[in-house]
């Protein structure tokens, strides 16, 4: 579990955040909504300790973030995992190699223990046989399965999306979204996503948290997003024609 309680970033004076608390839970997925300029970017990357804040605890299991040593925000790193937006992935590195990366870096494994674990994590994102492949033999979908493999190799507690559906087409977005939902129930890992896609919010969105200059504007379920009058959620999912006629028939105004 992670848990923030009344988190303020700031920048050259100017407040990014203010006062943000959440708590996201183990085997869950929660995704982080908002606007261009929200802080959503900001306080994900307050939470992967690339931002320090000004105000506010951060807490990985009761383990109060500002206050762990160097050596112990190092083993805590081993615990994270962490799908960027356009997969970062090295273009000079085998399939195979990318994914095998963390473990190089965090642990003292034998060529075999490491490629044992790795091959186990490419068959979950099927992607089995793929080892020798380097990433411009891709699809956009492929590289994210191999970005999800990475960030899951090391068995992690905390998993970490920034856009993981970013440039994939519906099809292919709704396989990520399900893989990483999946992963995170199997393995009770506590999930948090950055977001703008609504599709994404309906198909996973166990926990929903939408930033609004700065501020939490909102938190609730995919299934209340639906029942809520809070302007901020209104104004945000509902600005299209077609989440307006869902709402409508989620919530009985209409029938089909």
């Amino acid at each position: 579990m992670i848990e923030v309680k009344n988190l303020y970033k700031e920048f050259n004076g100017v407040e990014i955040l203010k006062d943000v608390s959440a708590v996201f839970e183990n085997g869950k997925t929660s995704l982080i909504i908002g606007q261009s300029g929200s802080g959503k970017t900001v306080f994900l990357k307050c939470l992967l300790g690339l931002f320090e804040s000004e105000k506010g605890i951060i807490s990985f299991d009761g383990r109060n973030y500002a206050e762990l040593g160097i050596k112990v925000r190092r083993k805590l790193r081993e615990e994270i995992g962490m799908v960027f937006q356009g997969s970062a992935l090295y273009d000079s590195l085998t399939v195979e190699e990318n994914v095998m990366f963390p473990i190089k870096m965090f642990k003292n494994q034998t060529q075999k223990e490491m490629l044992l674990r790795v091959n186990e994590v490419l068959e979950r994102v099927n992607l089995e046989n793929s080892n020798k492949k380097y990433p411009s033999e891709l699809s956009g979908g492929m590289k994210k399965r191999v970005a999800i493999a990475r960030s899951i190799v090391m068995n992690p507690k905390y998993l970490f999306c920034d856009e993981p559906n970013s440039g994939l087409d519906p099809q292919t977005s709704t396989l990520i979204d399900n893989l990483i939902h999946e992963i995170t129930v199997e393995n009770n890992i506590t999930t948090i996503i950055n977001s703008h896609d609504m599709n994404s919010v309906m198909e996973i969105g166990e926990k929903i948290i939408l930033l609004k200059n700065g501020y939490k504007a909102w938190d609730g379920t995919k299934d209340e997003v639906f029942y809520t009058d809070n302007e901020a959620v209104t104004s945000f999912v509902y600005s299209s024609n077609l989440f307006k006629k869902v709402r409508e028939v989620y919530t009985g105004n209409i029938k089909l």
